[in-house]
């Protein structure tokens, strides 16, 4: 969740760093990149909030997420292992090492829970007994 919001707010102040210098990327008009950004870090953000909402909600509910959840958390985990290898360059290796943690509880809450048993039984043959296997 703080994460989110961290997204959030360094889009914000990159949208405004670009909106008050006056600059230009390719003749792009710089209302529209600072705009851009700014949907682009709320967008983001607000991404980030539902993965950490569907985190929270497997977590308080004790069980797996269900299959759109993890799809979910599978794209959170690989946008994180991305941003990480960028950070390294851009940022440092804080950065590569808090965005591998990140990562790792991610994959952690989606391996963490066992596969729920199936609730049919099992098939038998006719006459209650198993059916011979195949020689």
């Amino acid at each position: 969740m703080v994460e989110a919001v961290g997204i959030a707010l360094l889009n914000w102040i990159l949208g405004l760093v670009v909106d008050r210098q006056q600059m230009s990327l390719g003749g792009m008009d710089t209302d529209a990149m600072s705009i851009g950004t700014w949907v682009a870090g709320g967008l983001f953000g607000l991404y980030l909030l539902v993965c950490g909402v569907v985190l929270l909600r497997a977590a308080v509910r004790d069980r797996a997420p269900g299959r759109l959840a993890r799809i979910l958390l599978i794209t959170c985990a690989v946008v994180h292992g991305l941003l990480g290898a960028f950070s390294v360059g851009l940022v440092g290796w804080a950065a590569f090492a808090f965005m591998m943690v990140v990562l790792g509880l991610i994959v952690l809450s989606l391996l963490g829970y066992e596969a729920e048993p199936s609730s049919e039984p099992a098939a038998e043959a006719p006459g209650g007994q198993d059916a011979p296997s195949p020689a």
